[in-house]
């Protein structure tokens, strides 16, 4: 499966989430660093899931880069 990821870089870090898997998130120092940890992350989650008995969501999120002009 693929999910789509949302990587938000701020002032010191980087933060990213699942939309398809709420509660699903990581922080780290560089992009790189979060993307190994939402990774990891996605796994951890689905396994909970399952665990506890829980459907684990389908992807379903897309994503469209749209050009603005200014």
């Amino acid at each position: 499966m693929q999910y789509l990821v949302v990587i938000e870089q701020g002032s010191n870090s980087f933060g990213a989430y699942v939309p398809d898997l709420p509660g699903c998130v990581a922080v780290g120092e560089t992009r790189e660093e979060v993307t190994k940890l939402i990774h990891e992350a996605i796994e951890f989650h689905i396994e909970g899931l399952r665990a506890d008995g829980h459907r684990v969501p389908q992807p379903s999120s897309t994503s469209e880069l749209v050009e603005v002009h200014n």
